[in-house]
């Protein structure tokens, strides 16, 4: 099979779990820092397409980077049907690499599962870094230590100021 067949197929099979995020206890942050200053996305969609071009999902503004740099897919945990993480491509979703390809953590690789604080290096000064947050508290639960209310008798007050004379 092709390198861009694989790619579109990556893509295709992705679209199909667009109901996820609502019963997920993840949230999936990226945040860019580029020629223009810091900036920050919540990942929900299944792709998102990464360059300089307009019609980019999460737009990079640096003449360092490709029009269409990388492509993120989200997809399915094995484990959970309820859980996803993104992969990110190099280049478009038709399979066009970048012309300066990618660094990750150090590497330059064409594709890479995000796990939490992921660095991605898209040219000179562009980069990002991967977020995988976790909320513990599942929906219709509190924690009992949100409503520890101690009561302290106004009398009990009177009697420590007296311990301090």
């Amino acid at each position: 099979m092709a390198k861009s067949d694989t790619k579109q197929i990556l893509i295709y099979h992705s679209s199909t779990y667009l109901s996820m995020a609502a019963e997920n206890n993840e949230n999936h942050l990226l945040i860019i820092e580029d020629d223009q200053g810091r900036k920050e996305f919540s990942l929900e969609q299944p792709v998102y397409s990464i360059g300089r071009d307009r019609e980019c999902n999460i737009r990079l503004m640096s003449q360092f980077v490709s029009r269409r740099h990388a492509t993120l897919v989200r997809l399915p945990r094995e484990h959970n049907s309820h859980s996803y993480y993104y992969r990110i491509v190099d280049g478009d979703a038709k399979g066009k690499a970048s012309s300066n390809g990618l660094m990750i953590n150090g590497r330059k690789i064409p594709t890479h599962d995000l796990r939490n604080e992921d660095e991605i290096v898209f040219g000179p000064q562009v980069r990002a870094i991967y977020y995988l947050l976790k909320n513990t508290q599942r929906l219709g639960q509190t924690d009992s230590s949100e409503y520890d209310i101690t009561l302290i008798n106004p009398g009990m007050a009177e009697d420590l100021e007296d311990l301090g004379d």
